[in-house]
């Protein structure tokens, strides 16, 4: 019989499913048309540099922290500890993540557009010890691959996010159709998430306020992600008797 932690677990992780599932409110949906118009003007050009900066960018730090994450934990650590381990290296994670953003943020134009490589780094390099602490190796392909699918789960819109989570749900069927990200996609999705908030973070002085703030909210929001996702996992593996 599942304990009253892997009960309150598996309630937690279906509460947030239907969050992921709930419709966007007019100003995000606003919001996203507006963005696709914009990203309509820019140049084929500029989108593919943009794309292949990130993807290279992303592709560096999954190789890097692979080789910097600890070994996986003992296979008979409960869900409770793996899920209490998760929650100590968010609260590292975001501390790291909120003084960067202070700093780049108090530095104006030229420190706030390196705000983005350095974010995007710490996010990388958490997703990889979310995964060492939930058992799952992460030298093989399928699970960088889904780390990835995690990142575009958390940053994503109304719609993006709806496919992205039946792919992580249903990841055994799906991985064997993936072959690589589809990095247009991904990085279009990241950068309309976070664009607006961002931008405050330029203006000098200002900027440092926004940059704590912004990155405080988006290393809970993918803390959460990477909780519920790596639960539903491990619950899926287990005989199910609630």
């Amino acid at each position: 019989m599942a304990d009253n932690y892997e009960l309150k677990a598996y309630q937690e992780v279906q509460a947030w499913r239907l969050k992921v599932m709930k419709q966007s409110g007019l100003v995000n949906r606003f919001s996203k048309k507006v963005q696709n118009k914009i990203n309509s003007w820019i140049p084929e050009k500029a989108h593919k540099i943009v794309t292949d900066s990130i993807k290279n960018m992303v592709k560096a730090t999954l190789t890097g922290s692979h080789m910097m994450t600890k070994k996986l934990p003992e296979k008979d650590v409960s869900l409770r500890d793996r899920d209490e381990l998760l929650r100590g290296k968010h609260t590292s994670y975001r501390k790291t993540a909120v003084i960067e953003g202070a700093g780049t943020g108090a530095g104006g134009l030229l420190l706030g557009a390196a705000d983005f490589p350095l974010l995007l780094s710490i996010k990388i390099k958490f997703l990889f010890e979310a995964a060492a602490i939930y058992g799952y190796d992460t030298s093989k392909y399928e699970e960088r691959l889904f780390l990835l699918h995690i990142f575009q789960l958390a940053f994503s819109s109304e719609e993006k996010r709806r496919e992205t989570l039946f792919i992580v749900e249903n990841w055994d069927a799906q991985k064997e159709k993936l072959v690589d990200m589809d990095w247009r996609v991904f990085q279009q999705e990241y950068r309309d998430h976070i664009d607006l908030i961002k931008m405050f973070q330029l203006i000098p002085g200002f900027g440092a306020i926004v940059g704590a703030y912004a990155n405080h909210n988006l290393m809970d929001q993918l803390a959460e992600t990477t909780l519920n996702v790596y639960r539903m996992r491990v619950l899926e593996m287990q005989p199910r008797d609630y």
